[in-house]
């Protein structure tokens, strides 16, 4: 294995640890677990469900920027792990931006993943890390069938929590994909 594989957002669990997304290389039976919090994990499905809110998220606004100045995600990489960390960055393309010489922004893995959700940019994955952090996916199947509940279950106490703070915004995203989660089940 040598270089950068293309790879897709295979899963995405709310675990003991917390809450992992699983890249699974396109061409592999393996996924790499990235560790990430819990408005990281929300803005990533918002932009994998393809949701809307009536003002815009972070991510929204950045690419609404770029945008507005004629610049494009082409894709991201998640390029290395180094002392447990993941290191990813974002290529740009669009005005003095070239293919061969994109911008390079520095990036959090969620926050890239949650950019590449919303534009449907390629997502790469470093072979080194796949080679040290891959899991078989048979590892996973058990707990991607218990998940769903448990991913129920807590949006359920987090829409609880959003209202009683009257973080009604918030709140009415945690119920959009509560049906989304509903709408899968039935």
């Amino acid at each position: 294995m040598k270089g950068m594989h293309v790879s897709e957002i295979w899963s995405i669990l709310k675990t003991s640890h917390g809450n992992a997304i699983l890249l699974k290389p396109k061409d592999m039976e393996v996924a790499v677990p990235i560790f990430i919090g819990t408005l990281e994990m929300q803005s990533i499905l918002i932009g994998k469900e393809g949701m809307r809110s009536s003002r815009p998220h972070t991510h929204d606004l950045f690419l609404n920027m770029l945008t507005n100045v004629n610049l494009a995600i082409k894709k991201i990489e998640i390029y290395e792990l180094k002392d447990d960390v993941f290191h990813a960055r974002l290529v740009i393309t669009g005005g003095e931006y070239t293919r061969e010489k994109p911008l390079i922004l520095d990036s959090r893995p969620s926050d890239a993943l949650a950019i590449s959700t919303r534009r449907k940019c390629p997502i790469y994955l470093a072979t080194p890390i796949i080679e040290h952090t891959g899991v078989p996916l048979t590892f996973f199947i058990n707990d991607l069938e218990e998940d769903v509940d448990d991913k129920y279950s807590s949006l359920k106490e987090q829409l609880e929590q959003a209202i009683a703070e009257e973080e009604y915004e918030q709140a009415a995203e945690i119920r959009d994909l509560l049906k989304i989660l509903e709408n899968d089940a039935g």
